[in-house]
């Protein structure tokens, strides 16, 4: 049955290539003629899982792409594939038909939901998890429950973890994982650091005993130093810290190294610190890391740029309110005349739940620079709604279609941020390549 799984893996995805497409297809196929391949398969060298709300598609790539300098011959599901059929198609299509992998090296993003289903049926070495924010919550349901199905499968565990420090939520991992070593990075007290914080704060109380967290600081949302109330829960040494963070020069320091982030916000700094904590874990120099950084590709809707003829269009994927409020933050520094275009779909893969925009801070760009705001989506009329409540005194418009969408804010002739979920992504991407003629 292995050999039959495997083959139909191969021929699958080389049918699905000849027509231009790839997906998950060949290991749902794999797994009906053998839901145990997994187990079956042999691994040389290191295989890193990746994991968390935000930012494990770049942190995955960054940390696939260290390796290969390193030396290493990796595999990676590069492409987002990161439910159990789709890394099962990664795997096997670089698989001998006895089942070895081609690589000297694995980096696997895996989504939240489905890491209790590989971190036991492949022999990682490390578990990387950068955060865990609310998210889809018709399909995640509430972030505790996303979290007790890691937990489950911790006690048997027997591989690393790479930890986010400044996430109570990430730390309490720690807990159940008795076998594990646990590595930390984070960042340490900045200038952007506040005191106090009115975004959503996920991490409230002890996993331990259930206290109040009490904060030294907060990075954003729930990130920060703490400590527990009651008992000795609270943010740990760290094994690689940033500071002398500078988001102007999208700058930072760790062990006395000027390191540039390739990606905007505090936020993007936290998947650097992933990145430089596996490198310090498998002894890579920091020339590799900053060669990482330096040629690291821009992902499509994370403060993507397109510019031609003076017309300049920035577009964003938003999620989740944690997500979104720091592409808020960004498009708040940039005080020229703008018009925001905001594509608000509720599809599955979106989440059918758009509650979440009454928890984004939409507000800190209803100033007197944007100008316009334009909504479309299959619930645009409810993102007018919460920018309408929000007290934005400026033109609020509805289309029914992307593409009109960004037509009208290109006739403006102003700077445009495009902002979009996940389904409305690629559709609004499609659009502001063809109106600027890109």
């Amino acid at each position: 049955m292995q050999t039959l799984a495997i083959l139909a893996a191969k021929l699958s995805s080389s049918i699905l290539r000849c027509f231009g497409r790839g997906g998950s297809l060949p290991g749902s196929i794999a797994l009906k003629i053998d839901d145990k391949i997994l187990n079956k398969l042999e691994f040389t060298g290191p295989i890193i899982l990746v994991t968390g709300t935000n930012g494990k598609t770049s942190t995955a790539n960054m940390i696939a792409d260290l390796l290969s300098y390193a030396g290493y011959k990796v595999i990676s599901n590069r492409k987002g594939d990161n439910l159990k059929a789709g890394i099962t198609t990664t795997l096997l299509t670089n698989a001998s038909l006895s089942g070895r992998v081609n690589a000297t090296a694995c980096v696997l993003e895996v989504d939240e939901l489905n890491v209790r289903h590989i971190l036991l049926n492949i022999p990682v070495t490390c578990f990387v998890v950068n955060n865990f924010f609310r998210d889809q919550l018709d399909r995640a349901r509430e972030m505790e429950q996303l979290i007790e199905s890691i937990e489950k499968v911790l006690p048997d565990y027997r591989g690393d973890l790479i930890l986010n420090g400044n996430d109570p939520n990430v730390v309490r991992l720690s807990l159940k994982a008795k076998h594990s070593h646990c590595y930390y990075f984070g960042m340490d007290m900045n200038a952007y650091s506040m005191q106090n914080t009115n975004e959503a704060s996920e991490g409230k109380f002890c996993p331990e005993c259930g206290s109040k967290l009490v904060y030294d600081y907060y990075q954003y949302s729930h990130i920060g130093k703490f400590h527990c109330s009651q008992c000795d829960f609270k943010t740990p040494d760290m094994d690689v810290i940033l500071n002398h963070v500078n988001l102007n020069n999208q700058s930072f320091e760790c062990d006395n190294i000027l390191y540039r982030q390739p990606y905007m916000g505090m936020y993007s700094m936290y998947n650097c610190a992933a990145v430089l904590m596996v490198a310090k874990y498998l002894n890579i120099s920091d020339q590799e890391v900053k060669k990482v950084f330096s040629n690291a590709p821009q992902p499509a809707g994370r403060n993507e740029r397109f510019e031609k003829n003076n017309q300049i269009c920035i577009l964003n994927l938003v999620k989740n309110p944690t997500g979104a409020n720091e592409v808020m933050k960004v498009i708040e520094t940039d005080d020229t005349d703008k018009t925001i275009c905001i594509v608000l779909n509720d599809n599955e893969q979106d989440g059918t739940d758009v509650s979440w925009i009454y928890d984004t801070f939409f507000e800190k760009i209803m100033n007197e620079h944007t100008k316009s705001i334009i909504c479309t989506g299959c619930r645009g009329y409810d993102m007018a709604l919460r920018i309408y409540y929000g007290g934005y005194k400026g033109n609020i418009t509805v289309v029914d279609t992307i593409e009109k969408a960004i037509q009208t804010s290109f006739s403006t002739h102003l700077k445009v941020y495009a902002i979009a979920t996940y389904t409305a992504l690629l559709p609004t991407r499609q659009m502001i390549v063809k109106e600027m003629g890109l």
